[in-house]
């Protein structure tokens, strides 16, 4: 049996990684990184830097070109479902070239894999191609933590419940009963500018964590378009962007 290892480490601080993450690491017989392409770069070099500095062993290092999804496949979850069939592919590949029986093998997963990451679908995968693998999870600190921090504030109201969800539902569905805060993960079009009206507050951040982190926080109706130029901006400047919001009614 093969000891699969899904390490969250974080979004993008090597001083959040956890000592169970880095001993994980550190114990791993090969590390499979993945390459995002050239404007992704520090991606791929953040994690390559965790391997050379912060463990103390030396695991094999194995990297792997990620395949695009297809964005325009019409219904967007069989577009998802043919990307995440192509990295278990990827992965299996990797797995029977490079690690022996009774290895293991290890994935450092941004933020943590419970959370909006497909990671442990794409094992899922795998063991239903028989592979014989022991799949293995160690969490890791979120964006969602990150952002609150940063911010410095509470998660939800006092004794109320929170939403987590994505881009594509807000503007599709509008805002979800039940719930007088949201957290939206996963939205490239600043989706937020789909709500109407002024009893929103909404806390938004780039690069949680990193050192180039960028927060803006206000009445939704007031720093709404402030948000959509900074993002707009920033992408441009690095070539990539990860960001995350919170917005409470009333």
């Amino acid at each position: 049996m093969i000891d699969l290892s899904l390490v969250g480490i974080g979004s993008g601080n090597p001083e959040h990684l956890t000592l169970q993450a880095i001993r994980v690491l550190e114990n791993a017989d090969v590390i499979l990184l993945p390459r995002k392409g050239d404007e992704k770069t520090e991606l791929a070099d953040l994690r390559r830097m965790i391997a050379a500095d912060i463990l103390k062993t030396s695991p094999k290092i194995v990297e792997f070109d990620y395949p695009v999804r297809d964005a325009k496949t019409p219904k967007y979850l069989d577009g998802v479902n043919t990307w995440h069939d192509a990295l278990a592919t990827i992965w299996g590949d990797l797995i029977r070239d490079h690690v022996v029986d009774g290895g293991k093998v290890a994935l450092m997963v941004w933020g943590d894999p419970s959370l909006y990451d497909s990671t442990l679908r794409i094992a899922d995968r795998l063991l239903a191609q028989g592979f014989d693998i022991a799949v293995n999870v160690v969490p890791g600190i979120t964006s969602l933590q990150m952002l609150t921090a940063a911010h410095a504030i509470p998660l939800n109201s006092l004794g109320a419940p929170v939403q987590i969800t994505t881009g594509r539902r807000l503007r599709d569905h509008g805002w979800p009963d039940g719930v007088d805060t949201i957290a939206v993960m996963l939205d490239g079009e600043c989706s937020f500018q789909s709500l109407e009206g002024n009893g929103f507050h909404i806390w938004w951040g780039a690069y949680v964590g990193m050192p180039d982190q960028i927060l803006l926080d206000g009445p939704l109706a007031k720093v709404s378009e402030k948000i959509v130029q900074t993002r707009a901006s920033a992408r441009e400047r690095h070539g990539w962007i990860m960001d995350i919001y919170l917005i409470r009614k009333g």
